[in-house]
């Protein structure tokens, strides 16, 4: 119920946001029709038709990109149309092709002039699905938590359900200032006699619109603007009213008895085991168990990987077992072999369960990488723990359970861990650029001019980075959902961040075939800033679909430029990190 509330106050809080700004001139030309019957089931249209297309972008992949592609050409077409009778009445009765009639036919029964209500509503109800077909809202941090969740736990009732409660809380705005702005529309048409003017007024504002969202700018420089003016809201009421905190779970480990958060759900599901034979709740009980979720491309889980081997080995001997569930976020991740060679790299001896269908996932129903959860020899869970931080509480937390099971550990003192290379803790920072997708489904701040072009071969064009965390890339690439792929050598990727470690995830193309690399940060070879995937003259080579280390300033951290030019084609780039 609380997602349900989140995603509609989400939805709300787009009316303060510019992205909302191609949408309104289609809005507000019903603005001097009866709400009823013209302005409300355009909305309905519209929100109805956003959760409907958002849930097969997030959980269908490039084909319903593709479909709702071809639908907002369909969709700008029709509202341009619109906008031309707006502007020019007499056009609809000179008018003698097919097209122009219904056009016409449309416009005027939408403005309640001719076909009575029931054809009002349906006109109305059209354009509202047709602005529903364009309308791109900002990915804040209340729809991206909606859409990551769409992502992983795959298509269903609750996904759609979420998604459509984000768009009525938008239509909700949007239905006040419409209502408030009707009211000046009669106003006006009454003491001023100008209804014409003002028509054609409207005619040139939805005209604009459909040339803005022709352009991009509805996904490009609008959404970087919007995101500085409603993330913050966002991210405050994620922290009042999201479950499961990390901070609320240590307050609660903290108390004289750790809590039950219920039975240990099921193992079943996993494509395969590593490590180990299948293992099953029923077949650990008497044994204390955590059981952490990770992937391996996730530099939050690469940095808590050294605390998770550290417990294995120490308590192993009083019956603790680990777990870790491997569950990617990214496609290659699914890769048995790649999963394989991460494991040995890493040196991680414990059980790993491949959950690349998300069974185990969904039954613990998690949201986040890494999340630990710690289970009694009952079989309850006790404890859970998400992202990173708080390892000597969870160790504690260890110590007792096992302590309850009748095997107290010799030593109560928690296991002293130093990371290096990726897994190094991060610089303590409030001001630490955030992790960035570079696919078009996620990518937030993208400044390459003219923004995303999906899912086709396009040459991009990157200048000046007007501010922090801004990124764009420039050279022949494909944008898909999830990562860009180089289509030509040559190809760069910039970004302006801040933070000492900047981490990039890359993959050589489908063909495998390793890819050269040059770093420069402000324009220059990183010398001794150089990453451990990268040397002093900032060269290095793509060989494997992983995270690489291409960046570790050695001396105060300020915002700088980073840049990495490819020197052979096919590569793909997922994400940036930072630490």
């Amino acid at each position: 119920m609380i997602l349900f509330v989140l995603s509609y106050l989400g939805g709300v809080l787009t009316i303060i946001s510019p992205c909302i700004l191609p949408v309104l001139p289609f809005v507000f030309a019903r603005a001097d029709q009866p709400f009823l019957r013209s302005g409300l089931p355009m909305l309905i249209g519209m929100a109805v038709t956003f959760a409907g297309v958002a849930t097969l972008a997030a959980v269908g992949g490039g084909w319903a990109v593709q479909a709702n592609g071809l639908g907002r050409i369909v969709a700008l077409a029709v509202l341009a149309l619109f906008g031309l009778l707006l502007l020019f009445p007499s056009l609809a009765d000179r008018a003698t092709r097919p097209l122009v009639a219904m056009g016409a036919r449309l416009s005027r029964s939408a403005e309640g002039d001719v076909g009575g209500s029931s054809a009002t509503f349906s006109a109305s109800l059209l354009l509202g699905v047709a602005t529903g077909l364009f309308w791109a809202p900002c990915a804040g941090p209340v729809l991206g938590l909606v859409l990551t969740g769409a992502a992983l736990n795959g298509a269903s009732a609750h996904t759609s359900l979420l998604l459509l409660a984000y768009a009525l809380g938008a239509a909700t705005s949007l239905a006040l200032a419409l209502l408030v702005g009707g009211k000046v529309f009669a106003a006006m048409k009454r003491s001023i006699g100008l209804g014409n003017g003002v028509r054609r007024v409207l005619g040139v504002a939805v005209l604009a619109g459909v040339a803005a969202i022709a352009l991009g700018l509805d996904t490009g420089l609008l959404t970087r603007l919007s995101l500085s003016g409603t993330a913050q809201v966002e991210e405050r009421l994620l922290a009042k009213f999201r479950p499961g905190t990390p901070a609320a779970s240590a307050m609660r480990a903290g108390r004289a008895e750790l809590g039950d958060e219920g039975a240990f759900p099921s193992l079943a599901g996993a494509s395969e085991w590593m490590n180990s034979p299948p293992l099953t709740a029923e077949a650990l009980r008497g044994k204390v168990v955590l059981v952490d979720f990770w992937t391996y491309s996730c530099i939050n889980c690469l940095r808590s990987l050294p605390y998770v081997r550290a417990w294995a080995e120490k308590y192993k001997d009083q019956g603790l077992v680990v777990i870790g569930v491997h569950a990617p976020e990214f496609a290659f991740e699914k890769n048995p072999a790649n999963v394989s060679r991460a494991i040995r790299d890493l040196g991680i001896s414990y059980p790993v369960a491949l959950d690349n269908d998300r069974a185990i996932w969904r039954a613990f129903q998690n949201l986040y990488w890494p999340a630990h959860y710690f289970i009694d020899g009952k079989g309850r869970i006790r404890y859970h723990h998400f992202g990173e931080g708080d390892y000597a509480e969870s160790e504690r937390v260890i110590q007792r359970l096992l302590a309850e099971s009748g095997n107290a550990p010799p030593s109560l003192e928690v296991v002293a861990v130093k990371g290096s290379g990726v897994g190094e803790a991060p610089q303590k920072a409030t001001n630490r650029s955030p992790e960035t997708y570079l696919g078009y489904s996620r990518g937030e701040r993208f400044a390459s001019a003219g923004g995303y072009v999906p899912d086709r071969p396009h040459s991009y064009v990157l200048g000046q980075l007007p501010g922090r965390n801004d990124w764009g890339i420039a050279g022949s690439w494909t944008a898909g959902p999830e990562f860009v792929s180089l289509d030509a050598a040559g190809g760069r990727i910039a970004f302006r961040f801040h933070a000492r470690d900047l981490h990039l995830v890359l993959g050589p193309g489908p063909q495998g075939r390793p890819v050269r690399f040059r770093v420069t940060v402000d324009g220059k070879a990183p010398g001794g800033d150089h990453g451990m995937d990268a040397d002093a003259a900032g060269q290095g080579t793509v060989t494997t679909q992983r995270l690489y280390q291409l960046v570790r300033q050695q001396g105060t951290v300020t915002d700088r430029t980073f840049t990495i030019e490819f020197l052979d084609p096919g590569v793909q780039a997922f994400a940036f990190t930072f630490g």
